[in-house]
């Protein structure tokens, strides 16, 4: 079946392929469509498990538990409910559910893989920039978001990704935007160093989203984890490249 009944929340999910798990968890506003260039190859000997988080795609938009820790706790009842073990795969904010999930429950996941992630913003100018977006997401919605997703990409990304982009945005829930308050003041590295969970930070080297100086400050205080960097790749690699984000995945999982 493609929803999971859950406590509160009814989310759209996608299972398919067999052989070492992997659960992909998109950024903000999307949906699990994000990845549907990747999966054809993954399927083969994987087992491909899609998501739609709350207030996002096919699953419920609900006025509440749109928070870090309401999104990380539905994916705990997720993998619970599916009983599987995955590596956790997660674009964007996507990533800081991820880290989050491997942190309270490490039992839960076999090991993380941070997309362009995770979504702190060091420096004060960039937080008063998300302050910023969200009051104009108030006032106008789809000029804001038209304005800004083109810049998630690099210069090589196909013009429509774009497009396509704004369209799931804009299908997806306004209670979501409560994570941006959230998001500026989300800093992990105090409790990076407690993670158990392996970890890789796989991150666009033209990201004008989040800086590599996030992933690599998270890193240098992450046990045993790793930056691998994508040339060419904005924000949203394995949408503007997913052949090279494939074959990056597939090394850091192997």
């Amino acid at each position: 079946m493609p929803y999971l009944d859950l406590p509160g929340i009814r989310l759209h999910h996608e299972d398919a392929g067999a052989g070492p798990a992997l659960l992909f968890v998109h950024g903000w506003g999307t949906s699990g469509r994000v990845w549907q260039s990747c999966l054809p190859d993954l399927v083969r000997d994987h087992r491909v498990i899609t998501l739609d988080w709350r207030g996002c795609g096919r699953s419920d938009h609900p006025a509440d538990g749109n928070t870090i820790a309401g999104v990380t706790a539905d994916l705990a009842a997720v993998l619970e409910t599916l009983d599987v073990r995955p590596t956790v795969v997660g674009s964007s904010i996507g990533g800081i559910f991820a880290t989050e999930l491997a942190l309270a429950r490490p039992e839960l996941v076999k090991a993380v893989v941070a997309v362009d992630s995770p979504g702190y913003w060091p420096r004060t100018g960039m937080r008063d920039q998300v302050h910023d977006l969200r009051k104009r997401l108030v006032d106008d919605r789809v000029g804001t978001l038209a304005e800004w997703v083109p810049g998630w990409f690099g210069p090589a990304a196909a013009p429509g990704l774009a497009d396509w982009t704004l369209r799931q945005l804009l299908d997806s829930g306004v209670y979501i935007d409560e994570l941006f308050t959230e998001c500026t003041t989300y800093d992990p590295r105090p409790g990076l160093a407690d993670l158990t969970v392996p970890i890789t930070y796989l991150h666009g080297e033209l990201d004008a989203q989040i800086p590599l100086e996030v992933p690599r400050s998270c890193a240098a205080v992450t046990p045993g984890a790793r930056v691998h960097v994508l040339a060419g790749c904005g924000h949203v690699p394995h949408q503007e490249n997913p052949r090279a984000f494939t074959a990056a995945l597939r090394t850091i999982t192997a």
